[in-house]
């Protein structure tokens, strides 16, 4: 792991300033805890392009905006004994899927498995921790989400899809969960505000431009993917020849379930503008499953079969030079152990704008890279 140069927050003091912030923007004070720990549950992880990042640009501005609501009115449109289809009204996407994997997990706990989809919703966050939230009840979880459009389709430039996450948590006798997350492009477009913010380049291959090459400076590709004239890679890249298509057929999945399982809106419609260019409401999709393995070999048997797949794979032979091969949320776990006496590390953009902030709400606190 590399030496950490930055800054440290403690965690109670940047997930007390983000609640009191969510707060003064509307936010129920219920709502705003269950949206502050889904932002900082990505920074102990690891994952900083979608932490306290984006708590500013992507939360509060857009509630400026208007193209968030604060306040979220959730409404049960269908509810079987297994399943919940939900209308978010474009309140908080976070506080949403908290409430659904509530049900979700009580129903699989009653059933054996159970799955719901949201419509009409927003942002949720990173998608591992509404995975996790199944792990941690020795369940089964499996979510997605569609967002504004990213990803060209193999053979195309245009930007179609979202990032669109397809994401699995299983339950393990190791201290840690088996957590896939990950976005179904080469690199997901947090990623690139976080290199934007920290003047960092995208690396070469991740980005299409409507001619055909690629581009690598952040703060452009930002602007040319809202402008539309650049995209995404799917996983494996640009064409077919290193199985670009693979990446695409993810992503067009999870914008299927994203969208069909709700009749909700997809690809163009999420993009956050109208036709003239306004903010309008994104109206995202998410689906999520859980399943209790109890309903088939038992919670104890899953455990240890998967917790030996992990020990096997990280047994293997290793190639030369390399002293470790990790399975799927150990990276995460382990930066959680580095991280949780020191804080979160933020950089010269999140302190600008936790400064910002701060500062424009009359917020009584004072960050330790102020000092």
């Amino acid at each position: 792991m590399a030496e950490e140069t930055r800054p440290y927050v403690p965690w109670k003091m940047i997930g007390d300033f983000m609640v009191d912030a969510f707060e003064r923007y509307g936010v129920p004070r219920a709502d705003a805890e269950i949206c502050a720990d889904v932002l900082m549950e990505s920074d102990r992880r690891g994952i900083e392009s979608h932490g306290s990042n984006r708590f500013k640009p992507i939360y509060l501005d857009r509630i400026k905006k208007g193209t968030l609501k604060p306040v979220t009115e959730i409404e049960i449109v269908k509810e079987t004994p297994t399943t919940v289809v939900m209308d978010a009204h474009d309140g908080m996407g976070m506080v949403a899927s908290h409430k659904m994997m509530e049900m979700l997990i009580d129903k699989a706990k009653r059933c054996g498995m159970a799955g719901g989809a949201i419509k009409n919703s927003t942002h949720y966050g990173i998608a591992g921790y509404w995975a996790t939230m199944a792990s941690k009840e020795g369940l089964l979880g499996l979510t997605g989400t569609n967002a504004r459009p990213s990803i060209a389709p193999t053979f195309g430039v245009e930007n179609m899809m979202g990032t669109n996450p397809l994401t699995f948590a299983f339950p393990t006798d190791e201290d840690f969960p088996f957590c896939i997350d990950c976005a179904t492009s080469i690199v997901q477009r947090g990623r690139i505000e976080y290199y934007a913010r920290e003047g960092k380049e995208t690396p070469a291959g991740c980005v299409v431009t409507e001619d055909g090459g690629t581009e690598t400076d952040s703060k452009k590709i930002l602007d040319d993917l809202v402008a539309g004239t650049a995209a995404l890679a799917p996983l494996g890249g640009v064409g077919d020849a290193t199985a670009g298509y693979k990446g695409y057929g993810y992503a067009a999945v999870v914008e299927i379930l994203s969208a069909a399982l709700t009749g909700g809106q997809f690809m163009k419609a999420l993009t956050g503008v109208d036709e003239a260019g306004n903010p309008q409401m994104y109206h995202l999709g998410h689906f999520f499953f859980v399943v209790d393995p109890e309903a088939f070999c038992g919670l104890d048997v899953f455990k240890k079969t998967a917790g030996d797949i992990c020990r096997a794979l990280r047994a293997s032979e290793k190639a030369p030079g390399q002293d470790r091969i990790y399975t799927a949320g150990e990276k995460e776990w382990l930066a959680w152990q580095d991280r949780k006496d020191k804080g979160v590390p933020v950089g010269a953009g999140v302190q600008k704008d936790l400064i910002t902030v701060r500062d424009e709400l009359g917020l009584p606190y004072h960050f330790p890279f102020e000092d």
